[in-house]
């Protein structure tokens, strides 16, 4: 049996408690340091979770040689940054989702993994989901006709705004970036890669969105429509609607309790079996099996590069007040 992947996680980041859930059930994965600018934050997070070794600063996690993988959840600016860097140290990343906003900025991270010889992800979870998997079968085998419209939504409402890294522009938050992401992600795993995008912002200060609204044109007369927020009643779901019915999925982003109903045209909502799992434990067996191969990861350039192209030019087209063309 080969050896387990050694994982670091760069920062104590809230949701990096979430990766430390999934290592625990992992095949193939093992967690055994955490690094963050704070030494005794950097003790207490291992002590809290069960993590062998602590290092008092980002660079010194990235100097450990029996790590052999980084989780990177730092803040959206610092994502390629440091995942760069750590990629010139010689390890493996999974970067929290976005990579970037800017296209330039992930092909200079996938640079850097090639001349690495490293394996780069990003870690959009919810594509490792069964009912995910499900989802985009039941639309590629025709389950509702011809794809027509594809809705989706993502929003909550954020506790402890003045600490909370999602309102900083210098560290590119706002809910595009933080949530509308998975939208924009649905979209373009449904629809493919949209040819024109317009887009509205509902600016929360310090220049991040609080809001946006987004409509995509793909290929085939396909819409693509998303809403997203975070400062919003919680609303999580995608609607996919074809020519002879329609597929909605609750939960999908999180899968803590998903559920897919289709409903024929003329017909009633007929359930789709679904099971709950971990996504970020489906998440990290995905990555060290890429790494264990040698073999692309699932979300690698092109994925990240779609995603950041979408983004920009959805930003643009806000600003601009007009339909930009990708």
């Amino acid at each position: 049996m080969s050896a387990p992947l050694r994982l670091g996680i760069l920062s104590t980041a809230r949701i990096a408690e979430r990766i430390v859930g999934g290592a625990g059930g992992a095949n193939g994965v093992e967690l055994v340091a955490v690094g963050s600018r704070d030494r005794a934050r950097a003790d207490a997070y291992a002590a809290e979770h069960g993590i062998p070794r602590a290092h008092g600063s980002y660079e010194a996690l990235l100097e450990d040689p029996e790590v052999d993988a980084i989780y990177n959840p730092l803040p959206n600016a610092m994502h390629v940054p440091w995942s760069v860097r750590a990629l010139e140290a010689g390890k493996h990343v999974l970067c929290e989702k976005p990579m970037a906003r800017d296209p330039a900025l992930v092909d200079e991270a996938f640079d850097a993994a090639e001349r690495a010889g490293r394996v780069l992800m990003e870690a959009f979870m919810w594509r490792f989901h069964p009912s995910t998997e499900q989802l985009t079968r039941l639309v590629s085998d025709g389950a509702i006709g011809n794809l027509r419209v594809v809705r989706c939504s993502f929003g909550f409402d954020i506790v402890g705004r003045d600490e909370n890294v999602r309102w900083s522009g210098e560290l590119e938050g706002g809910a595009l970036m933080d949530v509308g992401c998975y939208c924009v992600s649905a979209l373009r795993l449904l629809c493919g890669e949209p040819e024109r995008v317009s887009g509205e912002a509902v600016e929360g200060g310090e220049g991040v969105d609080a809001r946006f609204a987004g409509v995509l044109r793909f290929g085939g007369d396909v819409l693509g429509l998303f809403d997203c927020g975070m400062d919003v009643t919680p609303l999580f779901g995608i609607e996919v609607v074809g020519d002879r019915g329609l597929l909605r999925s609750s939960d999908p982003w999180h899968g803590f309790s998903p559920e897919l109903v289709v409903e024929p045209a003329g017909g009633g909502p007929e359930p789709v079996p679904t099971v709950a799992v971990d996504p970020y434990c489906r998440e990290l067996e995905a990555f060290a099996l890429a790494v264990r191969d040698g073999g692309p990861p699932p979300l690698g350039r092109e994925d990240a590069l779609g995603q950041a192209r979408t983004i920009a030019a959805l930003y643009r087209a806000a600003d601009e007040g007009r339909a930009v063309t990708l």
